[in-house]
């Protein structure tokens, strides 16, 4: 009898606002990869988004490059958030406040259909279904998503106001740059 557990869909939302975000979110999905447990099946072209900080939408923030990335994982949720904190921490996170400029952020927004809540991790993203730039990406990757709890999630992103601009070119995150903006060489 095989007790291996069965691989489930995930769906990883990814940011960056400092540094050469591009060639980060890059690396990022390309560590997820490299992550026994996981294989990286889509990631979406970045996108980009006004920053979000507890007191809303702050233009006075660097700017932030989003994306998503679909994996199939055999890793359960909190050992694939282990893994997920891991490779921030190897790209500089620093966790000095919340919604706080970073060099990346990479957060677990559905793991099958699992429901979780806990005080280190709850699933489905408690706020997936209010920002474009989680679902935009993810609708890249994905284009019959569902948010559990909320519903498909073109039809939440119809609903949604935070603004979201596509990069001209941009390759999708699992494949070389195209050429980075000036921002991004910053």
């Amino acid at each position: 009898m095989n007790s291996d557990p069965l691989p489930v869909r995930a769906v990883v939302a990814l940011g960056a606002n400092l540094g050469d975000r591009d060639a980060t979110l890059r690396a990022a999905v390309a560590a997820l990869a490299a992550t026994p447990g996981v294989t990286v099946l889509d990631a979406s072209v970045p996108i980009e988004s006004v920053a979000l900080t507890p007191d809303g939408l702050d233009e006075s923030k660097p700017a932030y490059l989003n994306g998503a990335a679909l994996v199939e994982t055999t890793l359960g949720p909190v050992e694939l958030l282990d893994q997920l904190n891991r490779i921030e921490d190897d790209h500089g996170r620093v966790r000095l406040e919340r919604w706080g400029d970073r060099t990346l952020d990479l957060d677990l927004v559905v793991h099958g259909d699992t429901v979780v809540d806990t005080p280190r991790l709850t699933l489905p993203h408690p706020r997936a279904a209010d920002r474009s730039f989680v679902l935009e990406p993810w609708l890249q990757v994905d284009p019959e998503a569902v948010l559990p709890g909320a519903g498909p999630v073109r039809g939440i992103l119809v609903g949604l106001q935070d603004p979201v601009a596509h990069r001209a070119g941009a390759a999708r995150l699992t494949e070389s740059a195209a050429s980075p903006s000036p921002k991004d060489s910053a």
